[in-house]
């Protein structure tokens, strides 16, 4: 397997998703803005959403795949007795999770809403729109376990793209909710169930070839099973951190009018690049590198730390600053039409800057969590990243009255920092981050390239300033024109510096 190969994979059907999570949000955005509909859709879309990153986006399989692949290993009837197994404890689970999430949402909302208390319209809403979004949750934790067991077996293209359902229903639930003059709210949270249950059927269409499902509901779990879901809730935390510190910051911003829904558009733009470097190669590498520590193999597994390590800094670095610089004009070029105005502009921008600072971060979070992960070790992730949102929160709540909804981005970014310096003492006092020096040589390319594209970037933003303004209705041609540029020239000077080559990736 080339692991630069299959992260390109993964990523360009992600990036598709995102692309249309983008025609989706400014669809949102014109016709909702940030008004107390947009503040309870996004609450009541955000915890379902939340779930869906968490097991769709790398916690699920940190759980999974090191144990379904040392199933494996030992025979193969065991590795499906022990997907069946969890796939039976998994509907149980959720369904009983479901139920009591229906029956007490108002409490719910209380909890990853509680400023709503003061607007009994929206907090109504809030609850009405959860209940609707909810069942998502059941569904989308199925297709991650499906795939799951594709991504066990070094096939990405179809769990990559099953994402791209829910995108698509809920844009035709936007337009089919213009043209019939109904509620947008309504239809966009009837759209993410559907868009679930179409998901879950793809996946366990494309899965048939390597795993056929059978139910089997019984109380009586197996020993791996037990170790399997005493992983899962500390990975749950642990791989998923980020999105947990958006959670948080979300409760936060609930007290702050608009913020919430600020928020929710500057995750949407940063959300792209971290499917890509922490993601994507987190999800790719996760299997071969659970393999290779089953195998005991020292140098794959230091090859393939090492190779992870610089695909994420080869993403996240440029895509850092070029938010940091760029923040103001991304956010105008993409949402700045209809209802959302200047003000929300300028608020959404301020957040995306700072989120900005920690995109290394959160990228290099999901490498490093995997590193003991794959080692069937989920305590010591579980402990760091229970710091990181303590940590978060403190910060978050300190501040919060002084600066307002903008301390939420600080604060995640400076939190999860801390968390990659942690790990990386732990990772080199446990002696189990095996990097090479030619790593540093690469990283210093990295920097160069990063520091010329950044120029380049800069440069543009000046020269087409006039085409970038709110007022102007094509400027977000403009921008994607200039983002395409400066990241093909990115892309061509670290090929010249020798870091983007196909064979520099093979990890077999």
């Amino acid at each position: 397997m080339n692991l630069l190969s299959s992260t390109t994979v993964f990523s360009f059907f992600t990036l598709i998703s995102r692309i249309l999570g983008y025609f989706r949000d400014i669809l949102i955005a014109i016709f909702l803005g940030a008004s107390i509909f947009a503040d309870a859709f996004f609450v009541a879309f955000r915890l379902p959403n939340t779930f869906r990153r968490l097991f769709a986006e790398g916690t699920f399989n940190a759980a999974f795949i090191p144990s379904y692949t040392s199933a494996k290993i030992e025979n193969k009837k065991k590795g499906k007795k022990f997907a069946d197994d969890i796939l039976s404890s998994l509907l149980l689970i959720l369904l009983f999770i479901i139920t009591l999430a229906e029956i007490f949402t108002p409490y719910l909302i209380y909890i990853i809403a509680p400023g709503f208390l003061g607007d009994q319209i929206k907090f109504d809403l809030a609850v009405e729109l959860t209940r609707i979004t909810f069942p998502f949750l059941l569904f989308v934790s199925l297709s991650s376990f499906f795939a799951g067991i594709l991504n066990s077996n070094n096939k990405f293209a179809a769990a990559a793209a099953a994402p791209i359902i829910l995108n698509i229903v809920l844009i035709l639930s936007l337009i089919y909710s213009y043209t019939q003059d109904l509620e947008y709210v309504k239809q966009l949270s009837y759209g993410v169930t559907i868009a679930g249950t179409i998901q879950l059927l793809f996946l366990i269409y494309v899965t048939q070839k390597f795993y056929n499902p059978a139910i089997n509901f019984s109380l009586k779990f197996s020993n791996k099973v037990r170790f399997f879901f005493k992983k899962l809730l500390p990975s749950i935390l642990s791989s998923g951190v980020t999105q947990i510190n958006i959670l948080v910051g979300t409760i936060i911003a609930s007290f702050q009018s608009g913020a919430v829904s600020y928020l929710y558009y500057a995750d949407r733009v940063y959300q792209i690049n971290l499917a890509i470097a922490g993601i994507a190669v987190g999800t790719v590498s996760l299997p071969v590198l659970s393999k290779a520590f089953k195998m005991k193999n020292v140098k794959k597994i230091s090859d393939i730390q090492n190779k992870s390590f610089e695909l994420s800094l080869l993403f996240s670095i440029p895509a850092s600053l070029g938010l940091i610089f760029a923040s103001n004009e991304i956010v105008n070029a993409l949402f700045g039409y209809g209802s959302f105005s200047v003000k929300d502009v300028e608020m959404t921008a301020a957040a995306l800057k700072f989120f900005g600072f920690g995109v290394p971060a959160f990228a290099l979070i999901k490498i490093l969590s995997n590193f003991f992960f794959a080692r069937d070790n989920t305590k010591i992730p579980f402990y760091i990243s229970t710091f990181i949102v303590f940590l978060n929160i403190l910060i978050s709540v300190i501040f919060f009255n002084k600066i307002g909804f903008i301390i939420i981005p600080i604060a995640t970014s400076i939190s999860t920092w801390i968390g990659v310096f942690i790990y990386v003492y732990l990772l080199n006092s446990k002696k189990i981050l095996l990097l090479k020096n030619q790593l540093m040589i690469n990283f210093i390319k990295i920097l160069i390239s990063t520091i010329i594209m950044v120029s380049i970037l800069i440069f543009s933003l000046n020269r087409f300033a006039n085409y970038l303004d709110y007022s102007y209705n094509y400027k977000a041609v403009f921008l994607i024109s200039i983002v395409a540029f400066v990241g093909m020239f990115y892309l061509l000077s670290c090929y010249l510096l020798g870091i983007l080559k196909l064979k520099n990736y093979k990890t077999n």
